[in-house]
């Protein structure tokens, strides 16, 4: 398989800087090493970002006028870019990866799947993998950041500038996203989710039915509803005590084998064509541990099996 790696070095979308050394970190704990052992061909590792944009240089922007969407901009600005990467990406055959950076690039990266998709007659779903939910709009969000507005403005909640970036209207049928892993889901937010229609399964569910029943829902979820799986993986869906270096560590989260196995049984599906991974923070890390973890999903997800 070939693969095209897309780095984003972009933190506007949260509160806590540092994800936007998340792409480097990632890099340097051996994702290529990793990729190519497993028999894969690296044909492209890119910023999509322009050199010349004003997101690179986080610490110079301003909010915006809309504190109920900060840095709205050179969010949609840098998302645009790497839409239109991912979009040819997939239009050459290739599997998209993409290095986060926080969660709200993944306007970028469902825009672009949803478009290459659009032409091919494919009919896309979404793993989401975090443990929050990311489905507020500048209506119910308590912060006003981005990352948490993401995957409702893809699937067609939320302000113009973000439901129609890249390219006008829905992105991904709400649906048709199947969530693994919530812990901490705003009371607006959840309303929003349950009124979409998306399949949510949560901490407390893995606890009630077991980690390897939820997996045969969510296998099933993606064989009955979708011909190709994007998988969006935000390492705070991990306990921390697993992954320290994210920007909203919060207990109680997958252990180390469970987040495995959900990737080696994704890649059993056999449907998954992009994935992205986000909200790693160096410098909320413990000697690259969450970075190394990662590289070990990435693994999994590619293919690599312990025996």
């Amino acid at each position: 398989m070939n693969v095209e790696i897309f780095e984003m070095p972009l933190d506007y979308g949260a509160s806590r800087h540092g994800s936007d050394m998340g792409p480097s970190a990632i890099r340097l704990a051996g994702l290529r090493q990793k990729i190519e052992s497993l028999g894969h061909e690296i044909t492209k590792n890119e910023c999509p970002m322009k050199m010349d944009s004003k997101a690179v240089a986080q610490e110079f922007a301003e909010v915006g006028e809309n504190p109920k969407a900060k840095y709205l901009g050179p969010i949609v600005e840098a998302c645009t870019s790497l839409a239109q990467s991912v979009e040819n990406c997939v239009n050459n055959g290739d599997f998209p990866l993409v290095l986060g950076g926080d969660h709200s690039i993944a306007l970028g990266t469902i825009a672009g799947l949803s478009s290459a998709y659009k032409l091919s007659g494919k009919k896309m779903g979404i793993l989401y993998v975090d443990a929050h939910g990311d489905f507020n709009t500048t209506e119910t969000s308590p912060t006003g950041n981005i990352h948490g507005q993401c995957l409702s403005a893809s699937a067609g909640y939320g302000i113009p500038e973000l439901v129609n970036l890249y390219k006008e209207g829905v992105k991904i049928d709400p649906k048709n996203i199947c969530y693994v892993g919530l812990r901490d889901i705003d009371k607006g937010e959840r309303e929003l989710m349950k009124q979409a229609g998306v399949t949510a399964w949560t901490m407390s569910d893995i606890d009630r039915l077991g980690f390897a029943e939820i997996l045969k829902k969510v296998k099933l979820f993606f064989k009955t509803h979708c011909d190709v799986v994007h998988v969006s993986f935000d390492m705070d869906a991990l306990d921390p005590m697993y992954a320290p270096g994210t920007g909203i560590p919060l207990p109680g989260g997958l252990n180390y084998r469970e987040a495995l196995l959900l990737m080696e049984e994704m890649a059993n599906l056999g449907t998954v064509g992009s994935a992205e991974i986000v909200e790693v923070n160096p410098v909320l890390d413990v000697r690259n541990q969450t970075a190394l973890m990662a590289v070990e999903l990435v693994g999994r997800l590619f293919g690599d099996v312990i025996y």
